[in-house]
């Protein structure tokens, strides 16, 4: 009885190591994990609430119009002036089939900055809004 050990006995090994592969994989799982949902996050706002909203829409595909407490606009993400904001408007809705706009204010923006956001979408020809808030969850055994 004996063993191979190693050496020139057994030729040529010829079998995938797949561990590297697999360590390799999982580590691309973890990053994509923690990554995607940064991309998806947009503007950073701290939403008013509201108890009596329906449940907030998917605005993957939407145009979303985010006013932060600061007075600055962004659409989809991109920063724009408010003298710019009829105009970026008309360029980001001429590629899409539902002219509608949502618009997400911080909770510390003042009135005056969303309806001057509303004034200049009517102006650009858009009559469909939606205004975003965060649901309130109702208290146990309130209903």
């Amino acid at each position: 009885m004996s063993m191979a050990v190693g050496g020139d006995e057994g030729g040529v090994k010829s079998d995938i190591n797949v561990t590297p592969l697999v360590d390799v994989m999982l580590v691309l799982l973890i990053i994509m994990m923690i990554v995607a949902p940064l991309l998806n996050q947009g503007v950073a706002l701290q939403l008013p609430r509201a108890d009596n909203s329906t449940e907030m829409p998917e605005t993957q595909g939407q145009t979303v119009l985010a006013i932060t407490a600061g007075g600055t606009y962004w659409v989809d993400s991109i920063q724009v002036p408010l003298n710019n904001l009829r105009n970026r408007m008309d360029e980001v809705l001429a590629t899409k089939s539902e002219q509608l706009v949502i618009i997400k204010a911080d909770d510390g923006a003042s009135y005056g900055l969303v309806m001057e956001a509303l004034d200049e979408l009517r102006l650009s020809g858009i009559e469909d809004v939606g205004l975003i808030a965060e649901r309130v969850s109702p208290a146990p055994g309130a209903e």
